[in-house]
């Protein structure tokens, strides 16, 4: 950009040109491959095209082997794109590369019609990960260039485990993945409406742009106030329970789901409440327990002046529940009501289940 050169670099135009040379050809007598990333190059081809282009000659007389053309600011719309490489092909030969940002939501679009318009080298990050709005998305970039475009920049078996590097990239990066990527988010194959799943059951491209195994990805049948039928019955077929799409198990289930949903429950991310739910329909179905009655108390005591706070909020549940022939009354003081709950009730049904010693409370809603 010439402003860029002019304002921020503060120096002249034709200097700018010597020391792109300079540096480019310092990198070559040392035997190294040049990729000369042209920043601002877009905004720089709005202001000034006949610069922005002579950057890039100097740069490619100068010995470099790519041009990496930048949308540094994110502001390029796709079809501007276009008209830049088109010009830039006219009076470049060497390879070019793009390089853009997500500010206005068009950072895979640009990088996309780029492609489309000559580039062959792209540059992106996983999971869009980047300074403000983000870095083009590779894990969408991706998927694209081979199952859109047929350009096959990966192996079959490479693009199916695009999911897991998603999700290993956000864990390493102490992030939590964003379930709404496209892909490879938990939500990019997830249905809900009734007639939606139909569908699905009967032709998986009724409501999928891609098969989600061919990226690592599951389709997830979602239960919720907007299910149907078809919902409710696909969810248990994965459990191992066979409720007839039209029998009254099933739609007595999606009765109950919608009357709980109205209370205030919801079953769309919590498919383990789900689960209950249908396995207490089973003929064979055993309460493990019942919970008899509870009490919870959240108030300020006032402790001794020896206690590390002598005054603080107390959370306090009283559980009484019934294994079998015998009722368990049990008390605990947790940090917060659901903490205190969860003391409580695990004190009252470890003699009978041990195994909930390993079952942790890490999260609720």
């Amino acid at each position: 950009s010439d402003l860029q050169v002019t304002q921020v670099l503060e120096t002249t135009l034709e200097e700018n040109l010597d020391m792109g040379s300079d540096s480019i050809s310092y990198l070559k007598a040392k035997g190294l491959i040049v990729f000369f990333d042209a920043e601002h190059f877009f905004d720089g081809f709005k202001s000034s095209p006949e610069y922005a282009l002579k950057v890039l000659e100097v740069a490619e007389k100068a010995g470099a082997e790519c041009l990496v053309l930048c949308d540094t600011n994110g502001g390029t719309l796709p079809g501007e794109v276009t008209v830049a490489i088109g010009a830039v092909r006219k009076v470049t030969s060497v390879p070019i590369g793009i390089h853009t940002h997500n500010d206005s939501e068009l950072a895979v679009a640009n990088t996309l019609a780029a492609v489309n318009a000559g580039a062959v080298q792209v540059q992106g990050t996983i999971n869009g990960y980047g300074e403000r709005c983000g870095n083009a998305n590779l894990c969408s970039i991706i998927p694209a260039l081979k199952l859109k475009m047929g350009i096959d920049c990966v192996t079959d078996e490479q693009l199916a485990k695009l999911t897991e590097v998603s999700h290993y990239i956000s864990e390493v990066a102490n992030l939590i993945p964003d379930t709404f990527l496209p892909y490879v988010g938990s939500s990019a194959f997830s249905h809900k409406g009734g007639l939606h799943v139909s569908g699905l059951s009967k032709w998986s491209g009724s409501y999928q742009h891609v098969d989600p195994d061919t990226v690592g990805n599951k389709p997830r049948m979602l239960v919720s106030e907007l299910s149907g039928r078809a919902n409710i019955v696909h969810r248990a077929r994965e459990l191992g329970v066979d409720l007839p799409s039209k029998g009254k198990e099933a739609k007595e289930l999606l009765e109950k789901v919608k009357l709980l949903e109205s209370r205030g429950y919801q079953y769309e991310n919590a498919e383990a409440s789900f689960d209950l739910l249908v396995h207490r329909t089973k003929p064979d179905y055993q309460k493990p327990f019942e919970l008899v009655d509870f009490m919870v108390v959240v108030e300020k005591r006032r402790r001794p002046p020896a206690m590390k706070s002598a005054e603080e909020m107390l959370s306090e549940a009283i559980v009484k529940v019934r294994v079998g022939d015998e009722v368990m009354h049990t008390a605990a003081e947790g940090n917060g009501p659901v903490n205190a709950l969860d003391k409580a009730l695990r004190k009252a049904l470890l003699r009978f289940y041990p195994s909930l010693s390993v079952v942790k409370l890490v999260d609720y809603k």
